[in-house]
């Protein structure tokens, strides 16, 4: 197809391809600032349809939207050790402002448990007030040294959850929840992308965690991908807080607390999981157009025709935009291939007569002829069809690319190429270590049914290891 040729291929130099959908797709540029970057209004609106869903799933759950500041004392991160310890190098520092240097340095946030912390001690009094569930959409800064768009940038949107509760199992039960019924939900059923479903090992925590369940996609070059974490922070962070509450015997307790958090490097993921050598290739129920009606020729009643689909296809929920542009019809073509819409109706004066449509399926390029009295409910259908499809191929190539191993040596050969599952016992902490020294790491350790453990103290867990981003 024609956009072959403004792409370079994904086998020649898959890194080279991700930035020339970038740029080509017209998602986002890199910011003048080294490491930050400019989102375009598509990309933006990719960003506003995972905001829609993760932030509909995330109120289904009890939490509610709050906002806490940018700026976060120095001293508040120095309360938990091993936070400040594991954030130190990626922290932006303010030593001045209003031309004078600042009495105590100010922290550009990382992330935001350590200001909530110091809220959540203030409101809470009492078990009446627990659990405490809120949630804040907010941009973070973590200065990185080799930035990618959308995948590790400086600075990157987000959503950030943060909890408070009575028990430790109230936590655990929380945050499993918010990870199955938030982020695995939203990937498989919104984003067509299955993940593996694990916790992280000692090493590979978020610094202060008890616990760090994770979301792993595979990509399309065979590297892992993190797509969403959850975190059992444990009293760790009610410790260091002063966060409290008094039961009902009127004894004092430390909280138990957990924080959550999906990132823009979710459209890194998209892209990177569904794309192919014509540019994107998004999900119909993420996609911000889920079908462009193109006009073969600016002509009245093609035009109409294409307004009436319009309608029909809005009042059935679907979100439509008409290509009635003048200029190369091979160009536009190419542009809305590049960007991924999943169902394209190529409507021009011959068809009409014929009393057809052309309807064309991006993940595929098959194209049908459909009678115009069918075609609103032909494409609904269709993209139900194109869901299903997507979330298949995602599921046979992961399951395809990932190989049961039995030594390390066969694991370092097999995730070069993809993922490799081993037994957990047989790998250990000497062996994450080696694997490490290979650029390879210990995704998730996960149960052999592919379920959540509790502990990575468990028996029999299964691990996976992989390349990552």
């Amino acid at each position: 197809m024609a956009a072959k040729s403004v792409l370079t291929s994904q086998t020649e130099d898959f890194p080279r391809w991700y930035q020339d959908v970038l740029a080509k797709a017209e998602l986002a540029d890199n910011g003048p600032v080294r490491g930050t970057m400019v989102i375009r209004p598509y990309g933006y609106a990719i960003w506003e349809r995972i905001q829609a869903e993760i932030d509909t799933r995330i109120k289904s759950c009890g939490a509610q939207n709050a906002y806490f500041p940018l700026f976060i004392p120095e001293s508040y991160l120095r309360k938990e050790a091993e936070h400040v310890e594991g954030f130190s190098p990626e922290l932006a520092v303010v030593t001045h402002a209003g031309g004078e240097e600042l009495a105590e340095p100010i922290v550009v946030r990382p992330t935001s448990e350590t200001v909530i912390g110091e809220y959540m001690a203030k409101w809470i009094q009492s078990y009446r007030d627990l659990p405490l569930l809120l949630n804040q959409w907010a941009n973070v800064v973590r200065w990185e040294l080799r930035p990618r768009l959308f995948l590790r940038t400086s600075e990157f949107l987000w959503q950030e959850g943060h909890t408070a509760h009575a028990s430790q199992q109230d936590a655990s039960t929380y945050a499993a929840r918010i990870h199955m019924e938030v982020y695995n939900d939203f990937l498989t059923s919104v984003m067509a992308l299955p993940t593996f479903l694990g916790i992280k090992t000692k090493g590979e925590r978020f610094a202060g965690a008890v616990n760090t369940m994770t979301c792993e996609g595979m990509m399309r070059d065979g590297k892992a991908l993190q797509m969403a974490t959850s975190h059992e922070l444990g009293q760790n962070f009610a410790k260091a807080f002063d966060i409290k509450y008094s039961a009902d015997d009127g004894k004092e307790h430390f909280c138990h607390t957990t924080s959550w958090g999906a990132s823009t490097r979710l459209v890194g993921g998209l892209i990177m999981a569904h794309g192919d050598d014509n540019g994107l290739i998004v999900p119909p129920r993420l996609a911000p157009i889920q079908v462009v009606a193109l006009c073969i020729r600016d002509d009245a009643e093609v035009v109409s025709v294409a307004e009436t689909f319009k309608s029909e296809l809005n009042a059935l929920g679907i979100s439509v935009e008409i290509d009635a542009k003048s200029g190369s019809l091979g160009r536009r073509l190419t542009d809305w291939e590049l960007k991924g819409v999943p169902v394209r109706l190529e409507i021009g004066p011959r068809d009409l007569a014929e009393g057809v449509v052309s309807v064309a399926r991006r993940d595929t390029g098959e194209k049908t002829n459909i009678a115009l009295a069918e075609v609103a409910a032909h494409v609904a259908s269709l993209l139900e069809t194109m869901h299903s499809d997507l979330l298949a191929l995602s599921l046979q190539r992961r399951d395809d690319q990932t190989v049961t191993v039995n030594s390390l040596d066969e694991a370092k050969d097999a995730a070069r190429v993809g993922f490799a599952k081993m037994e957990w016992s047989a790998v250990g902490d000497e062996g994450e270590a080696a694997l490490n020294r290979e650029t390879l790491s210990v995704r998730c350790l996960q149960r052999p049914d592919g379920s959540l453990p509790e502990s990575p103290e468990e028996a029999d867990l299964v691990c996976i290891i992989a390349r990552s981003y």
